[in-house]
């Protein structure tokens, strides 16, 4: 039998004793045989219509094993509903059919009823949901976790609340914590707030804290670290909450929270789009994406995807990714208009015919070469990808007067002292100088490392940790600027909308982070001790690396805008002559050695300065 029907059937009983109880208690155990005779015959009737009014309030279609309040005001509802159709049931039966008092109930029968039945059926479930928790927790003695709450707000008072109806998550909540000074020796939900954030080391430790949950979904970023950092000394199993936006739908539960992200650790805010800038020019516009299936190239696709574009060209010369995102919007975009084209932008011809049968409005470049290191050993491709690749893209964008011409650019462009660092700067010349002589807009934007796009450091120090180490880092003092895949497609379709021409447009990042620090902290997150399960080796920087990466060519010329997080450099010298000849001499890589490719370069980049080894 199934278990609704078991509840049914027990609940048909519980009705009918409970009736039988009130007449019993009424009368002092000696019932009148009018009235046995009348419970008899109301017995179906009291049944059907605490069934009905079983099934209206939905007590067969509650989970008791995590009844509440609110299940047993059902059962209050249903059988105050039910009593009162009961007492109508007696006297229609009393003056339309019998014409005898005795054939109803006095109310006093009915209160008692009622107050029987309530707790009867009340009680039942409430016993079921007892069991089922103890057989749970029996099996699951083991894995009751000690919690602790940072943050004594709406957050953290929904959190406690959620995990203490839900016996299947197996926490004991031991303490809050938070800054106030205020709330510190209060309860909320019976937890006491024990301290501030300079109690959470040795509380931690006193009470053997086994996670630790920030209930703080609003909090700036600078505070989430400097509470993570400290947090991260005591235990790995940290988790956040996502947003402000649960509190405002009161849809907060365990279930949303999640793993802390080395984002978080960054200790800047987000950048966040100004879509007034943006709608104007990719609204209803044929958008070309050079590099489209790289982590850069995606998102951009991903974030223009929102603004309404005409259509989406895909280039890229690597199918596979291109591929995946194909298949990606057909799922999530399949009103998109969108072609993904296999092509280089090496090919002068290839690329003018996809210009000439397309004519996009935006051109969109991060088709590039980027990884130094490899760069350093290849500078002949170096040049023809990333040197001729943007010429070609930037000529044609002139040919076909194309609206505006984007350049992914890298801070490794500035004072470069690596071959891809000096070729990006090359490229941001060539920008420059199409911008005097052009119809079109030509931008280029210049941001730091991207976390977990494809070569970034975070996916190598997470597959150096799988293998249980070491972690490798440069330096000791080495710093990076870091920033994230969404953050870094936002800043250049942005720049797009800002753009007047020429402009190079630079992201505030913040501070840089050592990555050293950024190894201790994802060695940490992982679940391990820095240095002691997972050693951190210093091999020494590589060839073309720098200490410090730079953002500005010269912070005299830094100008803002109308976003608080993005500057622009005034426009240095570049003429359209200079592009044109040192692009005939770059076309003559393949018959250079290497250091006749070096000297070529530190001619025509006058900034880029050779890292002796």
């Amino acid at each position: 039998m199934k278990k609704e029907n078991k509840i049914i059937v027990l609940d048909v009983i519980l009705v009918v004793i409970s009736l039988y109880m009130a007449l019993l208690l009424k009368f002092d155990f000696r019932i009148q045989p009018d009235y046995i005779e009348f419970f008899l015959l109301s017995i179906i009737p009291v049944v059907v219509l605490t069934i009905i009014f079983n099934v209206i309030f939905k007590l067969y279609s509650n989970i008791w094993k995590y009844a509440s309040v609110e299940e047993l005001l059902s059962i209050v509802y249903s059988m105050t509903a039910s009593n009162i159709a009961f007492i109508i049931y007696g006297y229609f039966i009393s003056h339309t059919m019998l014409k005898s008092r005795f054939f109803r109930f006095p109310i006093t029968v009915h209160i008692i009823f009622w107050l029987l039945s309530v707790i009867s059926l009340g009680g039942v479930r409430f016993l079921y949901r007892i069991m089922e928790n103890n057989g749970t927790d029996k099996g699951q003695i083991n894995k009751i976790k000690n919690l602790l709450i940072i943050g004594a707000g709406d957050a953290g008072a929904i959190l406690i609340k959620e995990i203490k109806n839900n016996s299947t998550l197996h926490y004991k909540i031991v303490g809050l914590i938070d800054d106030n000074v205020n709330k510190i020796g209060k309860r909320i939900h019976g937890v006491k707030v024990i301290g501030d954030r300079n109690k959470i080391i040795s509380f931690c430790k006193q009470n053997k804290v086994d996670e630790i949950m920030l209930a703080m979904p609003s909090v700036d970023k600078n505070t989430k670290k400097e509470i993570l950092d400290i947090c991260k000394q005591v235990t790995k199993n940290i988790k956040t909450m996502p947003g402000i936006y649960k509190i405002i739908d009161d849809n907060i539960n365990v279930n949303h929270m999640r793993d802390v992200n080395i984002d978080d650790l960054l200790g800047r805010e987000s950048i966040k789009l100004k879509s007034e800038h943006i709608d104007r020019y990719i609204k209803n516009k044929t958008i070309l994406v050079t590099g489209g299936g790289g982590s850069i190239g995606s998102e951009i696709i991903r974030q223009i995807a929102k603004f309404s574009p005409k259509k989406i060209i895909i280039l890229d010369i690597y199918e596979n990714n291109a591929y995946d995102l194909e298949m990606e919007f057909n799922r999530n975009y399949p009103e998109i208009n969108k072609q993904v084209i296999i092509a280089s932008v090496r090919d002068t011809i290839r690329i003018d015919q996809i210009f000439h049968d397309h004519r996009p409005d935006v051109v969109f470049h991060a088709a590039a070469h980027k990884h130094v290191p490899l760069m350093e050993g290849n500078a002949g491709d170096a040049i023809k990808n990333n040197i001729l690749g943007t010429y070609n893209v930037a000529k044609c964008c002139d040919k076909y007067n194309v609206k505006k011409f984007v350049l992914i650019s890298t801070d490794k462009a500035v004072n470069p002292t690596n071959v891809m660092g000096a070729t990006k700067r090359f490229c941001e010349l060539i920008i420059q100088a199409f911008n005097e002589v052009s119809k079109t807009d030509y931008v280029a934007v210049r941001f730091g490392n991207v976390l977990g796009s494809n070569g970034s450091v975070i996916p190598l120090f997470k597959k150096q940790i799988e293998k249980g180490g070491p972690v490798t880092v440069t330096h000791p003092e080495i710093t990076r600027f870091f920033m994230t895949i969404p953050e870094a497609a936002q800043l250049v379709i942005q720049a797009g909308g800002l753009a007047d021409g020429g402009e190079i447009f630079v992201l505030d990042m913040g501070k840089p982070v050592k990555m050293v620090d950024l190894a201790r902290d994802l060695i940490t997150l992982s679940g391990y001790k820095p240095d002691v399960d997972i050693k951190i080796e210093y091999v020494g920087l590589r060839p073309g690396e720098k200490l410090y990466e730079e953002l500005l060519m010269d912070e005299v010329a830094l100008t803002s805008t109308e976003h608080n997080k993005i500057f622009v450099e005034k426009p240095k010298d570049a003429t359209i002559e200079f592009i044109e000849e040192a692009i005939k001499q770059f076309r003559n890589v393949d018959n250079m050695t290497k250091e006749e490719i070096i000297k070529l370069l530190e001619e025509k980049v006058p900034t880029y300065k050779r890292k002796k080894d």
